[in-house]
């Protein structure tokens, strides 16, 4: 096994991993960090198939590697606007969920601010 398929398996572990934890978990920080993960193994599996392609002798190509560096930015931006949110909506409502246990909480602290 050469390191273009090990690392190939590796982003699609991370990618099975990564979706998983955005389905099952309910909550929203760990919604962030999973689908961060799950991205992460999308830019590893795009660079292996670029890097395959690069030892198959048809030369490397800069546009692959120009896209996920500009995917990795615009993932970071995006985490810090999703964690923004997260972090207002805990401001306004005092609970980092969007499920609350008790629906009448969001409404009475609304009253006394």
């Amino acid at each position: 096994m050469n390191a273009a398929t090990s690392f190939g398996l590796c982003g699609a572990a991370l990618v099975g991993i990564g979706s998983y934890g955005f389905i099952t978990n309910p909550k929203p920080l760990r919604k962030i960090l999973a689908f961060n993960l799950l991205g992460n193994g999308v830019f590893l599996l795009f660079g292996a198939i670029a890097r395959r392609v690069a030892t198959a002798g048809l030369g490397g190509d800069p546009v692959p590697q120009a896209m996920v560096i500009t995917a990795i930015v615009v993932a970071f931006a995006a985490t810090a606007m999703a964690v923004a949110l997260v972090l207002r909506l805990f401001e306004e409502t005092g609970q980092a969920s969007l499920s609350s246990d008790d629906p009448g909480r969001a409404s009475t602290d609304r009253g006394n601010a």
